[in-house]
């Protein structure tokens, strides 16, 4: 069922940040107004999201066909692109707004702290606004070739934003990153076209009624090739090398929302293909080992870290294994689960990564043997590092906590081996990722700097320890020690966000069983998006 409001909203989450990004190309030269358009862009994309939120809660699926093309023809299926809201795509679509508006409004308030009408980077606002298209594009496809092109939008903005300010190491880490992103998108490249040849249609609605007469073996194949394809986009093991080789050069801003968003577009397309595609679970022990595996591995990672930012990043692969873990399940209360997680994963990894930054501003460096006495210099840089950490090592009654009661709930539920060594291994990794929070709160906060084996080298020259983290708006360097405010409200906010979670846990918990119930309910999307009854 599409309305009018619906038909007119659901393409602007596109729309809106691909002409900012013109205009703010336009004026390159005018700071002060490339900033203005790119605040009043992002609040408006996270206006419609919100509506959108309301109304696929409120009347169901929301299918737009762009320019019409929405009959079969030839027995094709739909033509052109599609666009659907489900309640998944909805919320994944409001917090991925509200994450890009924070962490925009941070990198300006960093850029006007350190006087950027010398900015030597006017591309950046332009890309980010790109990336932002490529992100709601992603949670909006209908069909598969839709979905390739946001993550071909994704990977072209990201590269740029990478490697800003084109030091050797971020070019260096740059290009290992697109090789990688290229070789998943042609690992998908070739799915789409396995799956064209055995369906003859790319609309994921019709896709799915086909894909019922494909035999079980090859369904089997097919779901295996995009697995690897998103797999790697989501760095699940052993697909995920790359991630933490590759955030912790990038500037603050720009880690930031990586770590906040791009890998969850790839559980994003797992959910979508697992529930949609190929629903009957042939694969989901093999999505059990890897989940398990990824939990595992990540956090051992993260263990053997002193950059925080590196270690964060290890945290990051970790927590990619609960919503995998989730899915796996193919239970109600599972998915539930990982979309709950998936959510609450947005708020805190992206506010963590802000208060990094923030650490790199106020300490010079962010490697803990350089690092201490941070709780006496700012007891507010402190707290905002302190509250977003417990909430990811799970502790009570953080949002952490709910996510994870409920999958090991799920998991309970389940009841199989596999299932049992997910939820011990589901415990363990909450414990490792509290010791490693605890870890980086006791040395890099409590203990004194002159403490730190090499804390008199980060005291005698902080700017010069920023050379290799230089930030993407920088002019010039003064006062390192201060957090401006433009920096200090958005992390404060997101933060904030990141707390309702708990506050209102019931009704977010019981919008993601409504999720996750029609997500699982594939004829709503079938017939909302074929406009009849599944054949």
């Amino acid at each position: 069922m599409t309305s009018t409001a619906s038909a007119v909203l659901t393409p602007l989450p596109v729309l809106i940040p691909l002409i900012a990004s013109a205009a703010t190309l336009v004026a390159g030269r005018r700071p002060r107004l490339q900033r203005t358009i790119t605040l009043v862009a992002l609040s408006s994309v996270v206006a419609v999201c919100a509506a959108l939120l309301y109304l696929a809660d409120r009347d169901g699926t929301i299918a737009l066909h762009v320019g019409g093309w929405g009959q079969s023809v030839a027995g094709m299926g739909p033509l052109g692109i599609t666009l659907v809201v489900d309640r998944l795509s909805a919320l994944m679509l409001i917090v991925s707004s509200i994450v890009l508006l924070a962490v925009v409004l941070y990198a300006i308030g960093q850029g006007i702290r350190d006087g950027d009408d010398r900015q030597p980077v006017s591309i950046f606002l332009p890309t980010y606004l790109v990336l932002s298209a490529g992100v709601c594009n992603a949670f909006l496809a209908g069909d598969l070739f839709n979905l390739f092109v946001g993550f071909e939008v994704l990977l072209a903005a990201s590269f740029v934003l990478l490697t800003i300010g084109a030091s050797t190491e971020r070019v260096r880490v740059g290009i290992s990153y697109v090789m990688v992103s290229m070789v998943s998108s042609v690992i998908f490249l070739i799915g789409i076209a396995l799956i064209y040849a055995a369906t003859g249609t790319l609309n994921m609605a019709e896709v799915a009624v086909r894909m019922d007469g494909v035999a079980a073996g090859t369904r089997s194949a097919l779901f295996a090739v995009l697995l690897v394809a998103f797999g790697i986009k989501a760095a699940v093991f052993p697909l995920s090398s790359w991630l933490p080789d590759s955030y912790p050069t990038a500037p603050a801003p720009v880690t930031a929302v990586f770590a906040g968003l791009l890998t969850k577009v790839g559980v994003y397309a797992i959910i979508r293909a697992h529930t949609l595609l190929f629903p009957n679970g042939g694969l989901d022990r093999m999505l059990m080992v890897a989940a398990f595996l990824t939990m595992l591995v990540g956090i051992f990672g993260a263990i053997a870290q002193s950059d925080i930012k590196r270690l964060l990043s290890f945290t990051l692969v970790s927590h990619i294994g609960y919503m995998v873990f989730g899915v796996a399940l193919s239970s109600e209360l599972g998915l539930s689960g990982a979309i709950y997680y998936v959510t609450h994963h947005i708020l805190v990894q992206t506010a963590l990564f802000l208060v990094v930054g923030l650490i790199e501003r106020q300490a010079g460096a962010s490697t803990l043997q350089r690092l201490g006495g941070l709780a006496a210099a700012s007891p507010l840089l402190a707290f905002v590092f302190v509250v977003p950490a417990l909430n990811l090592g799970g502790i009570p009654p953080f949002s952490g906590f709910i996510g994870k009661v409920a999958l090991l709930q799920a998991g309970a539920q389940d009841g199989s081996v596999l299932a049992w060594l997910l939820v011990g291994g589901s415990v363990v990794t909450s414990l490792l990722t509290l010791y490693v929070v605890s870890r980086v709160w006791t040395l890099a906060f409590w203990r004194t700097r002159t403490d730190a084996p090499e804390g008199d080298v980060a005291a005698a020259a902080p700017s010069a320890l920023l050379d290799d983290t230089e930030d993407i708006l920088l002019a010039d360097r003064t006062d390192v020690g201060r957090m401006p405010v433009g920096m200090m409200v958005p992390t404060g906010a997101l933060i904030a966000v990141g707390l309702t979670l708990t506050v209102i846990a019931g009704p977010i918990v019981a919008y993601t069983d409504r999720a996750a119930a029609e997500v699982l309910d594939r004829d709503r999307y079938i017939s909302a998006v074929l406009g009849e009854a599944p054949r």
